[in-house]
C-alpha cells in the first residue's frame, strides 16, 4: 500500500528556539514534515514561493510587517493557501483581524500540543480551526461597532497618556472635536473613562502598546 505523503509545512515565527521546538515537535510526527522556516514576512514570503507548503503555521506579530498583513500577501498571491496563525494574544480584533486576512485558523501558544497537531489537521482538511479560547471572543466581535481610523489614531494616543490638548495639537484638529472622538470611543467600546478604554482596547487586541 503506497503511503501518503506528509503536511508540508512552512514555521513563520521571529524567534529562533520557537521555530525550532515547533519544527521538532512536529517533524517527529508521521503525516507532518517540516520543509522550511522564516523569521519575518519578506523570508515567509520567499519560502512559500519556493516550497509551496501544504500548510503555513504563522506567528501573529512578527517585526516589521505583522503575521497578519504576510497573510493577506500569501493569500493574494496563492488563493488556495491554508495558514493556521500562533499567537500569545487572544484579543478578539487580532482574530477577527487575522481571518479576515484570509487565515483558515487561530492557535494560542498555550495550547497543548495535541491541540496544536489537531489544529493543523483541521485546516490542512479545509476546514476552520478556533482555539476555544478564543472562538467566544469572536462571536463578540461581530456585535461591536467598529472604530473609525480617525478614532482609533486618539485612541493610541489616549493610551500613551496624551490629554486632549496634546492630541489636537498632534492631529491638528480642534480640542472639541478630540472630545467628541473620545465620547465616541467610549461609546463603542462601552466604558466609562479613558483609563478604562485604554485597557479594555488593550485585551481586546483592538490597539497594542509594543
Amino acid at each position: 500500500m503506497q503511503k501518503s505523503k506528509p503536511i508540508h509545512i512552512l514555521v513563520v515565527d521571529d524567534h529562533f528556539m520557537v521555530r525550532m521546538g515547533l519544527s521538532a515537535s512536529l517533524n517527529v510526527e508521521p503525516d507532518m514534515k517540516v520543509v522550511a522556516e522564516a523569521a519575518n514576512s519578506e523570508t515567509a514570503l520567499t519560502a512559500y514561493r519556493q516550497h509551496r507548503p501544504n500548510l503555513v503555521l504563522m506567528d501573529v506579530r512578527l517585526p516589521g510587517t505583522s503575521g497578519t498583513e504576510t497573510t493577506a500577501a500569501i493569500v493574494h498571491e496563492f488563493p488556495e493557501a491554508r495558514i493556521l496563525m500562533l499567537s500569545t494574544h487572544s484579543g478578539e480584533e487580532e482574530v477577527f483581524r487575522s481571518l479576515q486576512a484570509g487565515a483558515r485558523g487561530y492557535i494560542l501558544k498555550s495550547a497543548i500540543r495535541e491541540e496544536l497537531l489537531r489544529a493543523i489537521r483541521e485546516v490542512y482538511a479545509d476546514r476552520r480551526y478556533l482555539d476555544p479560547a478564543v472562538a467566544p471572543l469572536l462571536a463578540a466581535r461581530v456585535s461591536h461597532r467598529s472604530l473609525t481610523s480617525r478614532e482609533l489614531e486618539v485612541l493610541r494616543m489616549v493610551a500613551k497618556g496624551l490629554g486632549n490638548k496634546e492630541i489636537a495639537a498632534a492631529l491638528n484638529i480642534a480640542e472639541v472635536t478630540v472630545k467628541l472622538h473620545v465620547s465616541h470611543v467610549l461609546e463603542k467600546l462601552n466604558v466609562k473613562d479613558r483609563t478604562e478604554a485604554a485597557t479594555v482596547a488593550v485585551q481586546r487586541g483592538i490597539i497594542s502598546l509594543e
